[in-house]
């Protein structure tokens, strides 16, 4: 009976951590539903200058329309230049790019491969040449397409001068393909109503997720360049911020649109990158979250907390805990037929209550998203409502890519992209 209790106080024990750890991720929600239509932002005393900033790998296909987007800005244009790295190339990116419009640097090195390197490769030649004046930097991929009043807005929430660097709204262009880029698409909306918005609202930081986002010049230079080549840099990018007590915001108003993989082979690849570099940020910076989350209450503080729960490996913790029981029902199978029962009841039950509720929690997350994002999602009811359903299952193939990363050797690999489907929106 000592094992049975052990087991009951550890799975107990558990259940209790992971619900203190994110509870304040709740709050977000219950802010995020409540108070969404009343935040209105100021208008900017001035224009600030802008470089765009485009790294892409062999996307002839679809660099074209997103230059193109960007040229279309309600903003003056003696005000934003356009600059493409095409990296490692083997198709006519570069070509495309010029003939769109673009400044455009090519870049060829076999080693360092990845989109850190590439916009490191950028800041530094611009500072070379002398060609970075400019107030700020919008990071963009190639498969993006940009709402008109992207870069108006942008600089109504940077002209405050509170923030190093900005992160946006940010929709999906084929929201509808099938289920593998819905779950990408409710994601990214999550992240936006019920984790930046609410940060925003609360004065604490934001994150930055790997395109549409705004560094401030000063950053650059401060930097000097781009020192971040982790897998997921924009993630490394966030830490470091947060651990510098450097102020991320949100605009809600700044929209873009980002094409999602839609086969399952290139959405493994993508995660697994995403895994391990998760990984690796644990790695390098989880002492420094934890020692920065333990100093005096401020806004350092929470922000290093919160983005110490975004990097935790709590996927990896939860099939730790199943695992556990597992284990713990095969070794007791040598033991009386009611010490079994009373083990197998206990760790059966938490398995399978932890399988369900991570199921319904994702359920419910999915389903608040495409509810109050009802409007910002162009496609019919009943799609919208069946990819809800999908979504946790999406989220579930995140245990064996959980699994592959801690194992496997990854590196960056290209996401090829069509731009065939536009599903867009307007400005949430």
């Amino acid at each position: 009976m000592n094992m049975i209790r052990l087991v009951e106080a550890f799975n107990l024990f558990l259940a209790v951590l992971f619900t203190v750890a994110y509870f304040y991720q709740l709050v977000y929600l219950v802010i995020g539903l409540v108070k969404r239509r009343r935040w209105k932002q100021p208008e900017a005393v001035r224009y600030h200058r802008y470089a765009a900033v485009i790294s892409a790998r062999n996307e002839a296909g679809v660099i074209g329309e997103l230059i193109h987007s960007l040229k279309q800005q309600n903003y003056p244009a003696r005000l934003l230049d356009v600059y493409v790295v095409a990296d490692n190339c083997t198709d006519d990116t570069a070509q495309v790019s010029r003939r769109a419009g673009a400044i455009v640097y090519e870049r060829f090195n076999q080693v360092k491969k990845g989109k850190g390197y590439a916009l490191d490769y950028l800041f530094r030649t611009l500072a070379r040449e002398g060609r970075d004046r400019y107030d700020a930097y919008l990071i963009f991929d190639a498969d993006n397409l940009v709402d008109p009043n992207f870069v108006l807005e942008m600089n109504k929430t940077f002209d405050r001068g509170d923030y190093g660097a900005i992160t946006c709204y940010r929709n999906s262009r084929n929201f509808g393909a099938n289920w593998i880029s819905a779950g990408y698409a409710i994601w990214f909306l999550r992240e936006a109503r019920f984790l930046n918005f609410p940060r925003m609202l609360l004065g604490t930081n934001c994150h930055v997720s790997g395109t549409g986002f705004l560094i401030s010049a000063d950053v650059i230079r401060e930097n000097k360049g781009w020192p971040y080549h982790l897998l997921t840099e924009d993630i490394e990018f966030s830490v470091s911020c947060a651990l510098k007590g450097r102020r991320i915001g949100y605009c809600d108003k700044a929209v873009i649109y980002d094409e999602q993989p839609t086969t399952f082979r290139q959405s493994w690849d993508q995660r697994l990158r995403w895994s391990k570099g998760f990984y690796q940020v644990d790695v390098n910076y989880g002492t420094g979250l934890v020692k920065g989350m333990l100093q005096k209450p401020s806004r350092k503080s929470w922000s290093c907390y919160d983005m110490f729960m975004t990097v935790a490996p709590g996927m990896l913790l939860t099939l730790v805990t199943i695992a556990f029981n597992l284990v713990v029902c095969f070794a007791c199978l040598g033991q009386p037929a009611y010490i079994v029962r009373r083990i197998m009841d206990v760790s059966g039950s938490f398995m399978l209550s932890t399988v369900v509720s991570f199921y319904v929690g994702l359920l419910i997350y999915g389903l608040l998203t495409v509810l109050c994002e009802w409007k910002q999602i162009q496609m019919p009811a009943g799609k919208k409502l069946l990819y809800v359903f999908t979504f946790p299952i999406f989220m579930f193939t995140y245990i064996p890519i959980s699994l592959a990363a801690l194992v496997q050797k990854v590196e960056w690999k290209p996401i090829y992209h069509t731009g065939s489907q536009k599903s867009l929106g307007k400005a949430a």
